[in-house]
């Protein structure tokens, strides 16, 4: 297929952050994948929605129609994950309202890649308590995606995600090469050119740290990271509010990347 309209919908991980810095810009796999489908399609016009910190209802309620009003004819949606940590998470509301969206997207006659989550909670000892849900989760989406026009991308089986370098230091966003690996997977469930396989292959192996410096890390992480989200959390408070889109509008992909605003130079 070739496609002349994309659009991205979802939360931080599809703003991009991890690859890039509010200074400079965010990238991200979504910006990646779209430099990619520009090669293979002269003209893409492409649009990013997401914003970070958004659940899944809030991607339904605002973005969803935004996307439609674009007449997309290709569409990513990543959603839920800021739904599974936290308190009270419904696996099947919240599957339902990805299925809703991908219902409606096909419906306007888009073609819609959607995934699965992995088992980053290998990489987050302190949160595996929440690993039934995200497995609850995976396997509704994994129901939802068994439609026409809808392509899955199923990163749960794959053991080298969950390796530390994949992500960035607050082991909720992907790093720059989980971004390009991500965005490659995409590429390569779409059938674009000059993708392939790859991007499964492991990544060379490291050394298992000891477990007086596991430990020390899992102290920074829960005092650098873990404990600010809480705090925005008892507060009501989210990375995202004040915030929009970084690219709401369908423009051209000049060049590959040369068009993108806010665009990290990171690789």
């Amino acid at each position: 297929m070739t496609y002349a309209r994309y659009v991205a919908i979802g939360d931080s991980q599809t703003e991009g952050l991890g690859d890039g810095d509010d200074v400079a810009g965010h990238r991200g796999w979504a910006d990646r994948l779209a430099e990619h489908l520009a090669r293979a399609n002269p003209g893409l016009h492409y649009a990013n929605l997401a914003v970070r910190g958004r659940q899944a209802a809030q991607i339904r309620d605002e973005q969803l129609p935004a996307a439609l009003a674009l007449r997309p004819d290709l569409v990513t949606v990543m959603a839920g994950m800021n739904d599974i940590i936290r308190p009270g998470f419904d696996a099947a509301r919240v599957a339902g309202i990805v299925a809703d969206m991908i219902a409606q997207l096909t419906a306007a006659g888009a073609h819609v890649v959607t995934m699965t989550f992995p088992d980053f909670f290998r990489i987050a000892p302190l949160a595996r308590p929440l690993r039934p849900r995200l497995l609850d989760f995976n396997a509704r989406i994994r129901e939802a995606a068994a439609r026409p026009g809808v392509t899955l991308v199923d990163t749960f089986p794959l053991d080298y995600i969950v390796d530390a370098r994949m992500w960035s230091v607050d082991r909720l966003h992907a790093s720059p090469i989980g971004h390009t690996r991500f965005a490659a997977g995409v590429a390569h469930a779409l059938g674009l050119p000059g993708s392939d396989d790859t991007w499964t292959a492991p990544l060379p192996p490291l050394p298992v740290p000891g477990a007086l410096r596991a430990a020390s890390a899992e102290v920074r992480w829960l005092a650098a990271f873990a404990g600010p989200w809480i705090g925005r959390r008892l507060r009501g408070r989210s990375s995202g509010d004040g915030r929009t889109a970084k690219r709401p509008l369908l423009t051209p992909m000049i060049g590959g990347d040369q068009s993108m605003p806010g665009r990290s130079g990171s690789s």
